[in-house]
C-alpha cells in the first residue's frame, strides 16, 4: 500500500505600511498637506492572510483586522506578518477572533510577526491564540521601536479547551515575545521565551503555570510610575478569576496574567489598556468594533 501523501501547508505573508495621509490641496492652494489621519499606505499579501479594509472610528488612528480565511493553523503552515508604522502615524492591529492551532501530524506550524515602529504610535492587540491538544507550534513576535515610538501590545496563549475538558496534554510550543529599541543598534527591552510540552512539569509547578491553562503578557512603553499605579488601581478593582502582577522596568510596563481560561485575561488586559492608552498614545480607549461582534 502506498504511503499517504501529505498535503503541503499554507504559506502566507502579509505586509502592511501605515503612514500619515498626504493630499493635494485645492486649485488655490495646490501644495501637499497632511490631513491629520493615518492610512494604510501599502498592503501586499501572498496566500490566505489578508486585511480587507482599514477603519477610522476615532479619526486619526487607523484600525485594521488581520484575517486568516482558513480559520486555523495546522502543521506545515508558515505564516508571516510584517507591519511598519511610519513617523507621525498611529496604527492599531487586532484580529476578528482567536487564532486556533490544531493538532499537527508531525510537521511544525510557524507564525512569525515582525513589527517596526518609527517615531509613531502602535497598538498590537490580537485576540488570543488557542493551542489544541497535539499542536506543535512556533510563534515569534518581534517589535522594534525607534526613539520616540510609543507602543502598547499583548500576547495571550490558551492551552487546550478547558470548557470541553480537553487538556493540552500532548504537543509542543515555542512562544517568543520580544521588544527592542533601535538606537545606534537594536537594544533589547524585553525578551520572553516559553518552551512547553504537554507533559512538562512546568504545567503544574508553582514556579511554572501552577495549573493555569491560559497566560498572557502585556507591554507598554514609555510608561511612568503614575501609569503603573493607574493600572494597579484599575485592575485591582476587577473581580476576575485571574492571577496578575504588574511592574515597571526602564520605562516598560509589564503586566503578566494567569487564569483557567483566556477570557479573564482578556478582561484584565482590556482594563489595563483603558488605563494606559491616554498616557501612552494620547487617546481615550475606544475598543475596535470587531470585538463586539
Amino acid at each position: 500500500m502506498e504511503a499517504a501523501v501529505r498535503q503541503p501547508g499554507w504559506e502566507a505573508k502579509l505586509e502592511l505600511r501605515f503612514a500619515p495621509e498626504i493630499v493635494r490641496g485645492c486649485a488655490d492652494v495646490p501644495r501637499l498637506h497632511a490631513t491629520g489621519r493615518t492610512v494604510l499606505a501599502e498592503r501586499a499579501h501572498i496566500g490566505p492572510l489578508v486585511v480587507q479594509r482599514a477603519f477610522h472610528p476615532e479619526g486619526h488612528p487607523c484600525h485594521v483586522y488581520i484575517v486568516h480565511p482558513p480559520g486555523g493553523v495546522v502543521g506545515g503552515d508558515d505564516l508571516t506578518v510584517e507591519a511598519r508604522v511610519d513617523p507621525g502615524a498611529h496604527a492599531l492591529i487586532t484580529t476578528p477572533a482567536a487564532t486556533k492551532f490544531y493538532r499537527c501530524d508531525g510537521r511544525v506550524a510557524h507564525v512569525t510577526q515582525k513589527l517596526s515602529v518609527a517615531e509613531a504610535r502602535f497598538e498590537w492587540l490580537p485576540q488570543e491564540n488557542i493551542f489544541f491538544r497535539g499542536a506543535d507550534a512556533r510563534v515569534t513576535t518581534r517589535v522594534e521601536l525607534a526613539e520616540g515610538a510609543r507602543f502598547i501590545g499583548w500576547e495571550v496563549a490558551c492551552l487546550g479547551l478547558p470548557a470541553r475538558a480537553e487538556r493540552f496534554d500532548a504537543g509542543e510550543l515555542r512562544l517568543d515575545f520580544e521588544l527592542w529599541r533601535r538606537r545606534d543598534r537594536s537594544v533589547p527591552l524585553f525578551i520572553e521565551r516559553l518552551r512547553l510540552t504537554g507533559s512538562s512539569a512546568a504545567r503544574q509547578a508553582r514556579w511554572g503555570l501552577a495549573g493555569a491553562e491560559a497566560m498572557g503578557t502585556l507591554l507598554a512603553t514609555p510608561a511612568t510610575s503614575a501609569a503603573l499605579e493607574s493600572v494597579r488601581e484599575r485592575c485591582g478593582a476587577c473581580s476576575l478569576p485571574v492571577e496578575w502582577a504588574v511592574t515597571l522596568v526602564d520605562g516598560v510596563l509589564i503586566l503578566r496574567a494567569l487564569a483557567a481560561q483566556g477570557e479573564p485575561i482578556r478582561q484584565i488586559f482590556l482594563a489595563a489598556w483603558q488605563a494606559l492608552r491616554p498616557a501612552v498614545v494620547g487617546r481615550e480607549a475606544l475598543a475596535p468594533r470587531i470585538w463586539a461582534t
